[in-house]
């Protein structure tokens, strides 16, 4: 199995209830990868017998560090219309609730489509950009191809402030694996806090609620398959020990996948 897969591998234990585990190919400097908790959170609403739909909005609240070993999941489908349904999710651990989730899912039609978000132009292809090193890092992005075209993760904190938080990159699951709901939410928690990117020095950071929109269908994500997406993410404001950081995700024929919004604490 692919780690994601191993990751998301959730088993039934009680009626609305699943569990699971961190996994240790996607752990952080402390605790897991945020994106892996919440594509766990997803999957339990993805797994339920009660689904209706597919995924079109995930709001996360980390409500306290999550903690290395099992995690319980509770998911309940608070309300089922006729195309749309309303989840609540938790996750817990034996001190209690870690995080929560609200999730939407619908049952698409076929309407009139547009994009009015312009994916970036002239971007050079994912074979011509080097693929960032990854040695010494954490384990989580170790699973991620990342090939930055601009806004790469510093090499060294010189604090050298930059004009800019803005990140253009080439990215897919490492080793490669098929694109799906969940590795789409996964995806769009491994933008780098825009905080090191913006001012090159070391910063403690945890975020704090994490929205993802999901404008693509399945089989939109199956043409993708297992080839790159291209990540685009900045900064809008830091102020008072928070910041917030957009980020949109392409697929390589310009339609927009998903967009992510995020606030993250931080302290000097």
């Amino acid at each position: 199995m692919h780690p994601l897969d191993e990751a998301i591998d959730l088993k039934a234990s009680a009626p609305h209830e699943f569990m699971g585990a961190t996994h240790p190919a996607y752990a952080n400097m402390i605790g897991p990868f945020g994106g892996t908790t919440s594509a766990q959170l997803l999957q339990s609403a993805m797994l339920h017998p009660e689904r209706l739909g597919e995924p079109v909005a995930l709001t996360v609240n980390f409500a306290a560090p999550v903690a290395d070993g099992e995690i319980r999941f509770v998911a309940r489908p608070v309300r089922t219309n006729r195309s749309t349904q309303h989840w609540i999710i938790e996750a817990h651990q034996a001190e209690g609730v870690v995080a929560t989730a609200t999730a939407v899912f619908a049952v698409r039609r076929e309407t009139w489509s547009n994009v009015e978000a312009v994916m970036p132009a002239n971007v050079p292809a994912p074979e011509a950009v080097p693929r960032m090193p990854v040695k010494g890092m954490p384990a989580w992005p170790q699973r991620y191809d990342m090939r930055f075209v601009e806004g790469a993760f510093p090499a060294a904190f010189d604090e050298q402030e930059q004009a800019h938080s803005r990140s253009t990159l080439w990215m897919r699951d490492e080793p490669e694996r098929s694109l799906d709901f969940a590795s789409l939410a996964a995806l769009s928690d491994s933008f780098f806090p825009r905080i090191y990117i913006r001012r090159r020095r070391r910063a403690l950071i945890g975020t704090v609620s994490l929205t993802t929109y999901f404008h693509a269908d399945s089989a939109l994500l199956a043409q993708v398959g297992t080839r790159h997406v291209l990540g685009v993410a900045k900064a809008l404001n830091y102020r008072h020990g928070y910041f917030d950081q957009s980020g949109q995700l392409w697929s390589p024929e310009g339609q927009l996948l998903a967009s992510t919004h995020q606030l993250v604490y931080f302290k000097d």
